[in-house]
C-alpha cells in the first residue's frame, strides 16, 4: 500500500503550507529503517561474492535466476501501479507539491552550501517532480542582503545509448540544454564554441550532491527506478571514481511526490539497487544515511 499518509504520521510533519526539516524528528526512526535495510539487504560486495559462489552449483544458479526473475516482475507490477497513480493524480496538488518540494530543496542548509551538483531535468510526460526551479535558480548569480551567492557548477544528464550508458555534461545557461528524440531536455555535446562541454567523470573536483528522479522510495532509502538502469550504473560508476581519488562521497538525495512514496519492504531490489541517503517529499526533508543525518542536521 501507499505509505504517504503513514510516513507524513510517523515524520509529525507540519501542513504542506509551512514546510519544515525533519532531521530530529525521523532521526532515530531513520536509523533504525537503515539497520533494518543492511540486515535484509547485506553489501553488494558480499552479495555478489555469493553469486560467484553459487555459479559452480547449478541448482544454485538456477535458484538466483529464479529469485532475480521473480524481483523483476515484482518491480514491473509496481511500476504500473506508481504510474497509475501519478496519471490519476489532481493537477493542482500536483503542482503544489512541486512547488513545496522545490522551496525545500532551495531553503535547505545542505543544498545552499553545495558548490557542485548534478541535478535531473524533469520531464512532464515522464510525471517527474519538477526542477525547473531549482535548476533556473542555480543557473543564475542570486543577490540577497546585498551578497553575490557563490554560483554552483551543474552537470545534467545526457543519455548516448539505450545500454544505460549516461553522462553528466556542465551546463552554464537554460539555452544550453536542448531536446532529444524523447523530446527530453539534455544538454548538448557541445557548446555554442564547438568545444565539448565538461563532463563530470573528467572533472577536477568532486561532486557534492545529486538530485535523483525515480518512480518509487521508501523511507529506509530503497528507490525503484524505471528500469533502464541509467542512474544505478551511473551512480556506481561515479563512486568508484570518488573512492579512487579519495573524494567525499557526494549525498544522493531523491525528490518525491506523495503517490510515490511506499511502505517499508514493498519496494523489491537487487544487489546493483543503490539506495538513497535522503528524501524529500512534500510532508519535508527525510535524512536516511549517517552521511545524511550528519549534513543536514538543523
Amino acid at each position: 500500500m501507499l505509505a504517504c499518509d503513514k510516513l507524513t504520521t510517523r515524520s509529525r510533519v507540519a501542513p504542506m503550507t509551512h514546510p519544515r526539516t525533519l532531521a530530529s524528528s525521523v532521526a532515530s526512526t531513520s536509523l533504525s529503517s537503515l539497520a533494518r535495510l543492511l540486515i535484509l539487504r547485506p553489501p553488494t560486495g558480499a552479495l555478489r561474492a555469493a553469486a560467484r559462489t553459487k555459479m559452480s552449483d547449478p541448482s544454485s544458479e538456477n535458484q538466483e535466476r529464479g529469485q532475480l526473475e521473480s524481483i523483476f516482475k515484482q518491480k514491473k507490477i509496481l511500476r504500473t501501479r506508481v504510474r497509475r497513480a501519478l496519471k490519476s493524480m489532481d493537477p493542482l496538488q500536483r503542482s503544489q507539491e512541486d512547488e513545496t518540494i522545490q522551496s525545500l530543496v532551495l531553503d535547505a542548509p545542505w543544498f545552499k552550501s553545495s558548490q557542485r551538483l548534478c541535478a535531473y531535468i524533469s520531464c512532464s510526460a515522464l510525471r517527474e517532480v519538477d526542477t525547473s526551479k531549482i535548476l533556473s535558480q542555480v543557473l543564475q548569480n542570486s543577490a540577497k542582503d546585498g551578497h553575490i551567492q557563490m554560483k554552483k557548477k551543474l552537470y545534467v544528464p545526457r543519455v548516448e545509448d539505450k545500454n544505460s550508458h549516461m553522462r553528466m555534461l556542465n551546463i552554464s545557461s537554460v539555452g544550453d540544454m536542448i531536446a532529444n528524440s524523447m523530446d527530453i531536455l539534455e544538454p548538448a555535446a557541445l557548446d555554442a564554441d564547438g568545444n565539448e562541454r565538461e563532463d563530470v567523470m573528467q572533472a577536477d573536483d568532486p561532486v557534492d550532491l545529486f538530485l535523483l528522479p525515480g518512480l518509487a522510495f521508501d523511507a529506509s532509502g530503497r528507490r525503484l527506478g524505471r528500469g533502464g538502469g541509467y542512474y544505478d550504473t551511473f551512480l556506481r560508476n561515479y563512486q568508484e571514481l570518488a573512492h579512487t581519488r579519495n573524494w567525499k562521497q557526494p549525498l544522493l538525495v531523491a525528490l518525491s511526490c506523495s503517490p510515490q512514496i511506499m511502505d517499508e519492504g514493498v519496494i523489491p531490489v537487487t544487489p546493483d539497487d543503490l539506495p538513497v541517503d535522503a528524501l524529500i517529499s512534500p510532508s519535508g526533508v527525510i535524512p536516511i544515511s549517517p552521511a545524511a543525518l550528519d549534513r543536514m542536521k538543523i
